[in-house]
């Protein structure tokens, strides 16, 4: 795939070779293994996600130092490096390891790092997700993965490549790594409340920021900065931020769904200044086990909000929500068993990632969230076109949303969907 392409060759060339030598940085680029005194770590997307999986990652093991930042704008790159200073020792970030502008990326995997952690907006992982194993790095990737089946498919490609090279792929679907979540889980899949049949996921919540238009600021640059408002960004709501659920109820079903159909639109989001995206959805998926999940996810003010999840089987139910203490129950008859474990999943699950690592044994999430983002885009893509869509369908799509961007400049916007006259791709 040409644009593929384009991304990979630049650790290939001799510019490559020539800008190492220009930054006094070493040529080798070998991951991490076990016996090495630290593990070096690199962050790609500075803003408040991206900081924090710093964060989480430094705090989450003995041994681990971080020496390079990279993104597009300076100052999310100078606002993280404050942030990350009370760190300590940990925070080896000196300024010619401190990168901005559309070719960051290239520079932060040639400064060394054993993991790199991927936040830029989901748009773009499947280019640096791609690039950081061709380097040889072990990676983090916040979730979603991809925007559209071609990008799926294309880190489904990359998983494969990480295993036969020995490296880890850490995914940002945190609740997987919960204590709490995985014994609820566990007691499910060993039939404790019987076949399941009825899953309910709701992310009902209010709206998110905007960055208003300054005079003289490109389409792109506008774009980037607003970037949950355009598919090609973010892959709208259900896969942006209902993947936490969606991932849930794959990983509750122990399979994808076989089919789904879904309904939604934009009734508050009107205005341009929020893209195409829509601000409600109603999807229905359908399992190979027959079971049905239903989803609904919002972003609307002065709403009735919820993030939650209910699984109903035939011989009883459960539920789970956010990481209080408990995080949820599962009921047999009248009685009642709360699931306790209140702590962050978010940091245990770079503990976990950088044990697999020192255990020799990496480990490797990419085909599990490729599964779970392209089960969102598919309920995004019935919900857009009005069209039932089955699994099949879905992973061989032609619809491709990814761009090679390398400079601001002119873009369209994306027309809003309008479901019966969107066509399925």
């Amino acid at each position: 795939m040409k644009k593929d392409l384009t991304r990979r060759e630049f650790i290939k060339g001799s510019a490559a070779a020539a800008s190492l030598t220009a930054l006094g940085l070493p040529k080798k680029n070998y991951a991490w293994t076990a016996g090495s005194d630290k593990l070096k770590i690199a962050l790609v997307g500075c803003g408040g996600r991206g900081t924090g999986a710093a964060r989480d990652c430094l705090t989450s093991s003995e041994g681990v130092e971080i020496i390079a930042l990279g993104d597009l704008f300076k100052e999310r790159l100078d606002s993280c490096r404050a942030n990350l200073q009370d760190l300590g020792d940990k925070v080896k970030i000196i300024d010619n390891k401190c990168f901005t502008g559309f070719n960051a990326f290239e520079y932060v995997l040639m400064s060394g790092p054993d993991i790199v952690l991927c936040a830029t907006p989901p748009g773009f992982r499947p280019f640096h997700v791609r690039a950081a194993i061709e380097a040889g790095k072990h990676v983090f990737m916040e979730k979603p993965i991809a925007t559209c089946p071609t990008g799926v498919r294309h880190v489904m490609e990359t998983a494969k490549m990480a295993d036969s090279k020995g490296l880890g792929m850490l995914a940002g679907t945190q609740y997987r790594h919960h204590g709490g979540y995985q014994e609820i889980m566990n007691r499910i899949h060993k039939g404790e409340i019987g076949k399941l049949t009825i899953c309910n996921a709701y992310y009902m919540m209010g709206q998110l920021w905007n960055v208003p238009r300054k005079p003289g600021m490109s389409d792109i640059e506008w774009q980037i900065k607003n970037w949950l408002y355009f598919t090609w960004l973010s892959a709208d709501q259900p896969a942006e931020q209902f993947i936490h659920n969606l991932d849930i109820m794959n990983w509750v079903n122990e399979s994808h769904p076989a089919k789904v159909n879904a309904l939604g639109g934009r009734q508050v989001r009107t205005d341009p200044a929020f893209g195409g995206v829509y601000d409600h959805f109603a999807i229905e998926y359908e399992y190979p086990s027959g079971a049905k999940v239903h989803g609904q996810c919002r972003q609307m003010d002065n709403c009735f909000n919820k993030v939650c999840n209910y699984f109903i089987g035939t011989e009883g139910s459960a539920y789970t929500e956010g990481f209080n203490d408990p995080v949820g129950w599962i009921k047999k008859g009248d009685k009642i068993d709360y699931v306790g474990g209140k702590f962050s999943p978010y940091v245990q699950e770079h503990g976990d990632f950088i044990k697999s690592l020192r255990d020799g044994k990496p480990l490797n999430e990419g085909q599990q969230v490729a599964e779970s983002t392209l089960t969102c885009i598919m309920g995004r893509m019935a919900a857009y076109t009005g069209q039932e869509i089955t699994w099949e369908q879905a992973l061989n799509s032609k619809l491709d949303l990814m761009r090679d961007i390398r400079s601001f400049g002119p873009m369209e916007c994306d027309a809003v969907a309008m479901p019966g006259r969107t066509p399925l791709i």
